[in-house]
């Protein structure tokens, strides 16, 4: 193997190492991505459920009240 081969090999190597490195950085950015909406989700939700919790009456005070067969 002489040494334009083997620059021809490692420019490849290169090349591909940079095509994975673009794949995951799209990969991690559509992660975060996901984070986030799920994360905003869960501030919404947490949010609703102490508005519903703060309410007198309502779906949540049968929650705590025992079936009448006890």
């Amino acid at each position: 193997m002489n040494i334009e081969e083997r620059l021809i090999e490692i420019e490849i190597k290169v090349t591909s190492q940079d095509d994975l490195t673009q794949q995951l950085s799209h990969l991690v950015y559509q992660q975060q991505k996901q984070i986030d909406e799920l994360r905003a989700l869960c501030t919404a939700l947490v949010k609703k459920l102490g508005d519903t919790g703060s309410d007198d009456g309502g779906a949540d005070s049968y929650t705590q009240e025992k079936p009448p067969h006890y």
